[in-house]
């Protein structure tokens, strides 16, 4: 079981927004479990809530809950219930990873300009298709991205700093920020991967992973030559990317033998 050591260490992580229990338990099954045919046994599932600081009474609820929603599937082997994911919430797993486990090194580095008419989409909209509004009816996104018919589209070539300040999205810059100092002070306070439990990986991955995906798939993917160095989401992204790499997602079989010998 986690150790009082650890639940010290992931105080801050725990602390940060989005603390729905059912919106945790995506995090966790998306990365613990996400494949078809991979389920979570009942008393490790209890194991990885207990060590995220969940109650017992609040992990059935979110469990009902994503039964309901056609998120999660549970059936029993023998005495022991197995949940796993449903083929929608795999679809809808796979379809965030991209985004949640991207390497910064890889980050798209074409863009493009858009001016839309001033009777096309609206912001949510051309965020869906990919882009970042920067001025009203002005938006940047990948070149890969598809504007609308009646858009004028103009390649990025350089971008000036202005232009890279403007296409952050500003009303995460506070959340960002706080996920990046606590996430700073992991990587500054965290033993080395072989000095923590199985259970204990799985809880700090759940805990990385879903501060992370609440803020990131927020807003659209910004091309590499349209993130400042210093923007704090860049940053947090940099630091997501070395704890996971630090900490190697355990096998499920794993955290079973380990919850078992506990």
């Amino acid at each position: 079981m986690p150790t009082d050591n650890f639940i010290s260490q992931t105080t801050a992580l725990r602390a940060l927004g989005g603390r729905r229990v059912w919106s945790l338990m995506i995090s966790l099954f998306g990365d613990l479990a996400q494949d078809r045919g991979q389920s979570i046994d009942g008393p490790v599932l209890s194991a990885i809530m207990k060590g995220l600081k969940v109650k017992p009474e609040a992990a059935r609820v979110a469990l009902h809950r994503l039964r309901n929603d056609g998120w999660i599937v549970s059936e029993k082997s023998g005495r022991i219930s197995q949940h796993s994911l449903s083929a929608k919430g795999r679809a809808e797993s796979a379809a965030a990873s991209p985004r949640i486990y991207a390497d910064p090194s890889e980050m798209v580095q074409e863009w493009q300009l858009i001016f839309t008419s001033d009777k096309g989409p609206q912001v949510d909209d051309m965020a869906a298709l990919g882009f970042s509004a920067i001025q009203p009816r002005v938006y940047v996104g990948p070149a890969t991205a598809t504007p609308p018919d009646d858009a004028l589209a103009f390649s990025g070539n350089d971008v000036p700093v202005w232009l890279r300040k403007e296409a952050e999205p500003h009303a995460l810059r506070q959340g960002y920020t706080e996920l990046l100092q606590t996430l700073a002070a992991l990587q500054d306070s965290l033993p080395e991967a072989d000095d923590l439990s199985p259970v204990e990986v799985a809880v700090l991955r759940c805990l990385i992973v879903h501060n992370w995906r609440r803020l990131v798939l927020k807003h659209p993917t910004l091309p590499a030559p349209l993130v400042s160095p210093d923007w704090p989401g860049h940053l947090c992204h940099l630091a997501v990317c070395d704890l996971l790499t630090r900490f190697p997602r355990p096998k499920l079989k794993e955290i079973e033998q380990y919850r078992a010998a506990a």
